[in-house]
């Protein structure tokens, strides 16, 4: 990897770990160049535009839940212990990564649920196949065959919505017992998923 790249390759994870705490729009050029012991002209050569560089860590965020979340999950053997390990990756991720304090996508949809635009439609693109992930996985949980579409859809809302759930019971309420809630409410959703069809 060249000297350029090596450097665009800090930019975006330095702006990455600071777009979890004040979110994508707060990003800020000039700090971000001192943090990294650069001139904003420097920073600036690597990205033309702030939304070049929101983008590119927007990016880099969904590039690291796949190869943290996404990838291991899905080699781990159909049915229950798939839709398991990616949960405990997600819980993991929403904890906070190496180098990253939280989940950038929660901060990320707060901020643009209501924003036209190139983020937005990266941020969207990247949870709608992480939902059609999460349904796929759904499928094969029932003991007694596939899972109807429908009712994939439903468990992929369900176990979405115990997530957002320990994200701000961890993170906005310190809540000692965030995690085994969430476990406990995870374990109930994939026991009626299982009982299914």
């Amino acid at each position: 990897m060249g000297k350029g790249a090596t450097t665009r390759e800090a930019i975006v994870s330095q702006a990455l770990d600071r777009a979890v705490q004040v979110g994508l729009s707060g990003l800020s050029l000039g700090p971000l160049a001192e943090d990294l012991n650069l001139s904003k002209s420097g920073l600036f050569a690597h990205f033309k535009s702030k939304e070049t560089l929101q983008l590119a860590v927007l990016q880099e965020a969904i590039d690291r839940f796949t190869d943290r979340v996404v990838e291991p999950g899905l080699k781990t053997p159909r049915g229950r212990a798939r839709m398991e390990v990616l949960m405990q990756r997600w819980f993991d991720w929403v904890e906070g990564e190496p180098g990253m304090r939280g989940c950038l996508f929660a901060v990320a949809a707060q901020e643009y649920d209501d924003r036209p635009g190139a983020i937005r439609d990266l941020l969207v693109g990247s949870q709608l196949r992480w939902q059609e992930t999460l349904a796929r996985v759904a499928t094969d949980l029932p003991r007694g065959g596939p899972m109807p579409a429908d009712m994939c859809q439903q468990v992929a809302f369900e176990v979405t919505g115990s997530v957002l759930s320990f994200q701000q019971q961890t993170k906005l309420f310190k809540a000692p017992n965030a995690r085994s809630r969430a476990e406990e409410a995870l374990a109930r959703i994939l026991d009626d998923a299982e009982a299914a069809v």
